[in-house]
């Protein structure tokens, strides 16, 4: 499935051959880097509703790619989605959060050093997705929701091309990946305000047929000279990526039924992380030298050394794993009151090999994100528009 009104992208991308190498390299070998795009041009109405027109290149939502962090966005809205479903007074986004075990092969959070109060809950592990794509902070919300509400909630907003089954960075077995842990919200006096038992998903949510992706991979140390299985993998088209930004950014153009059911504070909150770079944050705090402004953001900027201009403001979620690398973003230039919705997709393996950690993100992946980003901002910048938008509540 692809959006209405889509056009081909590649007579914009075919100018690219001298201003932009890297783009130009990677558009030129469409096969071997499995590049996915979409841009999405956005116009203003006069009833303040927005118009969108689609480009593409490369893009078939037939053809799997490991979605790897970006899940977390969606799994973040959900959390928030499921707290004011519980409508109870005590339960908020800064309600103490403790993560409990019933099977050995998981693990409690009973605290977090990186908190203000050095105790975890939903808001302070959005922070940390969205800041500096945690991993831990992702695994929680997916225990508290487990598979059953998060695929359910997502094809019951049309976004049926997405299959979330696995925590990140804990090689589980599958049925293990479908046991959730006991978890409780308490108050400052540590009274209990809701308590979940351990609980189970029986359906199992797998990518039929199964993608196979690489020549060869690794398995527990040994070299195993055939693709690697991804049916029991995440899955996240561009599609559905590009309908969840939005849903963020634009949700009055959806049903309330398509919609993430969040209070506007919430979706406030998502914005104002998905746009912060890390040390621009106290809780938690992080150090710059490691986790540099785009650290996490790799359309427009990524791998380059100079800060972000101020005017920027590109609210996204990146992903990097298996070789590919991915990021989806909200990209605003209030100064000269520029916006538009871009998401890709590249894989960087020139071995063709998987799980050996040897991938080109730095050499490949981000120079062609940021070379992408910036054509289609140069692009933008030309663009004609009768109605300008009004970008001055994101100017904060």
């Amino acid at each position: 499935m692809q959006p209405e009104k889509c056009h081909p992208l590649l007579p914009l991308l075919a100018e690219t051959s001298t201003l932009y190498p890297m783009l130009n390299h990677v558009v030129v070998n469409p096969d071997r880097f499995k590049v996915q795009i979409l841009y999405t041009q956005i116009d203003r109405r006069q009833d303040n509703m927005v118009e969108f027109t689609h480009y593409q290149f490369g893009l078939d939502e037939s053809r799997y790619f490991y979605p790897a962090s970006t899940v977390k966005l969606p799994v973040s809205l959900l959390a928030l989605q499921w707290l004011e479903q519980q409508n109870l007074p005590g339960i908020t986004r800064d309600t103490i959060m403790l993560s409990d075990s019933n099977r050995a092969a998981q693990t409690t959070a009973l605290a977090d050093v990186t908190a203000e109060h050095k105790l975890p809950s939903v808001g302070h592990y959005i922070k940390k997705i969205l800041l500096v794509s945690d991993n831990d902070a992702y695994n929680r919300l997916y225990e508290l929701l487990g598979q059953d509400y998060i695929n359910s909630q997502l094809k019951h907003k049309g976004l049926t091309n997405t299959v979330i089954n696995h925590r990140l960075s804990l090689p589980l077995a599958e049925e293990e990946q479908r046991q959730y842990n006991p978890v409780r919200f308490v108050d400052a006096d540590n009274r209990t305000v809701l308590s979940l038992p351990a609980r189970n998903s029986v359906k199992r949510y797998v990518n039929q047929p199964a993608p196979l992706l690489g020549k060869a991979h690794i398995a527990n140390g040994e070299l195993v000279p055939e693709p690697m299985d991804f049916s029991q993998k995440n899955r996240f088209s561009i599609v559905d990526y590009n309908g969840v930004l939005k849903r963020i950014f634009f949700p009055q153009v959806f049903s309330a039924e398509q919609q993430f059911n969040i209070s506007q504070q919430n979706r406030d909150f998502i914005m104002r992380y998905m746009g912060l770079v890390p040390s621009a944050n106290r809780y938690p705090n992080y150090d710059v030298n490691e986790f540099p402004d785009n650290y996490a953001k790799f359309l427009l900027v990524g791998g380059q050394a100079e800060p972000i201009p101020g005017h920027f403001k590109i609210f996204d979620k990146t992903g990097w794993a298996y070789g590919h690398a991915i990021d989806g973003a909200y990209i605003v230039d209030t100064e000269h009151n520029v916006e538009f919705l871009l998401v890709a997709v590249i894989y960087a393996n020139e071995n063709d090999t998987l799980n050996d950690d040897n991938y080109q993100l730095d050499e490949i992946a981000k120079p062609f994100m940021r070379q992408l980003g910036q054509l289609i901002y140069q692009h933008e910048l030309q663009r004609q528009r009768s109605i300008a938008p009004d970008l001055s509540d994101l100017n904060k």
